[in-house]
């Protein structure tokens, strides 16, 4: 003898379901705030299948420039944020919007510009390369987008003495874009340009540019991850978040971080283990 359940039979079920369901095991979907550079250089399409596969996490990455994606977790708009500025991100935890910050990894950056060198910066430290092109108002592609390769080059710019909000000229151009969007007009104008080394390796368009500047320490580059703080938001998946947290800097997560390679170049380098990063 078959059974007839009513429709609100049904839906009580369900929500009675819903509701003796761990929070825990509702959503493994995450929202991760996280850079142009880590989505450009290939790092979250090698590494997301992995963390799904150990974690059983599935994270949707919001790719933007790092003051962007800052605002996004500040708006509870996402899970975890994954940048690379710290002076921006230690802004961030102090105003409370973090839980805690932990550094993942780092690479550097370089300075990228036409095979012809026609300012003469190669060789150079990246103080008298960035004096050089403003001097000879060399053709410069800025992204202009609060990233933290922004943040880094309006820095660089500072330490070397120029203003480039008042000595600026058609030189200089700011495009509001992300990395490879840079690279693009760069190549296509025949620029220089400040890149992360990872974004570089993997980008295809190189056209007649070159790594001019590289090696001078003022070019670290750090990342650092932080867990949305749930007090501020409610809606924060905290235990997922945390989990996927916690595998970036367990032994596994940094093995598997220092195992993305293009060409037999490793992209970033970990270094969770160092406090001071």
């Amino acid at each position: 003898m078959s059974r007839w359940f009513s429709p609100v039979a049904i839906e009580i079920a369900v929500l009675l379901a819903v509701l003796s369901t761990p929070v825990s095991a509702q959503s493994q979907t995450i929202i991760v705030a996280s850079t142009t550079s880590t989505q450009d250089s290939g790092l979250f399409d090698y590494l997301l299948p992995i963390v799904r596969e150990k974690t059983g996490i599935e994270v949707k990455v919001l790719a933007q420039g790092t003051g962007q994606a800052l605002d996004t977790a500040r708006r509870g708009d996402a899970d975890v944020v994954f940048v690379h500025a710290k002076s921006a991100e230690e802004k961030f935890m102090a105003e409370g919007f973090g839980v805690k910050r932990y550094p993942v990894m780092y690479n550097d950056f370089v300075l990228i510009g036409p095979k012809d060198d026609p300012a003469g910066i190669r060789g150079l430290d990246v103080t008298a390369s960035l004096q050089t092109i403003q001097t000879k108002a060399a053709s410069f592609i800025s992204r202009g987008d609060r990233s933290g390769t922004h943040i880094a080059e309006l820095t660089l710019w500072k330490d070397a003495g120029v203003d480039v909000t008042k000595d600026r000229g058609s030189w200089y151009k700011e495009i509001g874009q992300g990395m490879g969007a840079a690279l693009n007009v760069a190549s296509a104008s025949n620029a220089y340009v400040l890149a992360d080394r990872g974004t570089w390796l993997a980008f295809k368009k190189r056209g007649d540019l070159v790594i001019l500047v590289e090696g001078d320490k003022r070019l670290f580059n750090q990342y650092g991850v932080m867990l949305v703080n749930p007090i501020k938001h409610p809606t924060v998946k905290k235990e997922a978040g945390q989990r996927f947290i916690d595998w970036l800097i367990s032994p596994d997560g940094q093995n598997a971080i220092a195992g993305y390679k293009i060409e037999s170049q490793q992209l970033f380098y970990p270094d969770a283990n160092d406090p001071g990063a």
